[in-house]
């Protein structure tokens, strides 16, 4: 037997939770990250015969300092053999100090957060460390988001838990400098996470609810640790103002619906007033930076009534200040469309063009899909598809895949 949707679901959310509240206790990141897997691979193995506990949360947190308690006393025995009989050392007196009967309801998953992106570590280690930690992202789905190779990425993952282990970085709440000094790397973690959620890059759902859930719910609690600053509420009213349009994303049988496609009674407009509300009110208070701006963007797609109300010169205006700010070839990517929307396919092409030179984007899925997009809008059939089938051969995204393959197909069967 193996667990329902109901029981993964449930252990993607816990697991950041129950990281954070052994880290609190013993202090070692990479042993408390490997005893969180092993209770939550005994969770999925014990729930399905004997029963889901009442406490799932303890119940994991128990098994979990089980598994480094047995490590800290193995460790220390070999110690003790090794300096012939010693007395105890540190690793006795830190299994003196945790206990696991006392379980609390205490959630140190924004502390845990802001640990991971410890200036001990780069940005991008960082980041990576803190999407595998906290948001469950294999160490492929890590790579996509990055555009690195996914070797590459879990070099860098490994070097990045040992330097926590290492720095002896403290796990506590951070001070309001410190909080300021790892607050870019702490919204990239959740900017990439609430993407991953949104819109997955692999496998058969075109989206993870619970990871956009989690983003959004850290990032409503770092606006309220830093209601002041103006790129967290940005960011938040980015997360909201998108993911009000999810129930219309997806048909019934979970076929992708492009936005321009989208039956828009079906977004949330409580949601979206939400966004609304907290980007018209963030964006006149200071310097404006990149997720107030693509907040900004998705303002204005969730304001038009329909497809055809969209005020894409608006939407192009943003997106070339955006490009001032970013060196994202993604944004590159978004800015060639809206300049195709505006201006015409031609000009769309031609920007795509230069952005086909980023390295980064070397065999990403994305640039053929826009460029079939706008070969189509130019009446280049032929291209379209060609590009249309390069685009659903180079996704690991099933939903995507199909999409694309059926662009291609209606195409072929309108010629």
């Amino acid at each position: 037997m193996s667990l329902d949707a109901h029981g993964e679901h449930l252990l993607r959310e816990l697991a950041p939770q129950v990281l954070a509240a052994v880290m609190r206790r013993f202090g070692d990141f990479a042993a408390a990250e490997d005893a969180v897997q092993e209770s939550l691979i005994a969770a999925a193995t014990q729930w399905p015969l004997d029963g889901m506990p009442q406490n799932p949360r303890g119940w994991l947190i128990q098994v979990a300092s089980r598994r480094m308690t047995d490590t800290i006393r193995s460790e220390s025995a070999r110690r003790r053999r090794e300096s012939q009989g010693a007395g105890p050392d540190m690793l006795d007196t830190r299994l003196a100090r945790t206990g696991f009967s006392d379980v609390d309801d205490r959630d140190d998953t924004l502390v845990l957060l802001f640990m991971c992106c410890h200036p001990a570590l780069s940005a991008s280690s960082a980041i990576a460390l803190t999407l595998r930690a906290l948001g469950g992202l294999t160490t492929a789905e890590i790579a996509h988001a990055f555009l690195v190779p996914e070797s590459t990425m879990a070099q860098r993952i490994s070097r990045a838990r040992q330097s926590v282990r290492s720095s002896g970085v403290a796990f506590e709440v951070p001070t309001s400098g410190e909080r300021a000094a790892r607050l870019g790397s702490v919204l990239h973690v959740l900017y990439l996470m609430f993407n991953e959620g949104y819109a997955t890059s692999s496998g058969p759902d075109l989206r993870r609810p619970d990871l956009s859930a989690e983003a959004i719910r850290l990032t409503r609690e770092v606006h309220r640790w830093l209601p002041d600053e103006t790129e967290v509420a940005g960011l938040l009213a980015l997360m909201l103002l998108t993911d009000a349009r999810r129930a219309a994303r997806t048909t019934a049988d979970g076929e992708l619906v492009p936005l321009d496609q989208q039956d828009r009674s079906l977004w949330n407009g409580a949601v979206i007033e939400e966004g609304i509300a907290l980007i018209s009110a963030t964006l006149p208070r200071g310097s404006v930076g990149p997720y107030q701006l693509q907040a900004a963007i998705a303002a204005v797609h969730d304001e038009a009534a329909t497809a055809a109300d969209t005020d894409w010169p608006q939407i192009l205006a943003l997106y070339t200040v955006l490009m001032r700010m970013s060196g994202n070839p993604m944004v590159a990517l978004n800015h060639a469309i809206a300049a195709a929307m505006v201006n015409g396919p031609a000009t769309g092409l031609a920007l795509l063009d230069r952005v086909q030179e980023d390295a980064r984007l070397r065999g990403h899925y994305r640039l053929d899909a826009v460029r079939a997009h706008l070969l189509e809008r130019a009446g280049d059939r032929d291209g379209a598809i060609r590009h249309y089938l390069a685009a659903a051969a180079r996704t690991a995204s099933v939903p995507e895949r199909n999409y694309l393959a059926t662009r291609a197909s209606r195409l072929r069967e309108d010629g």
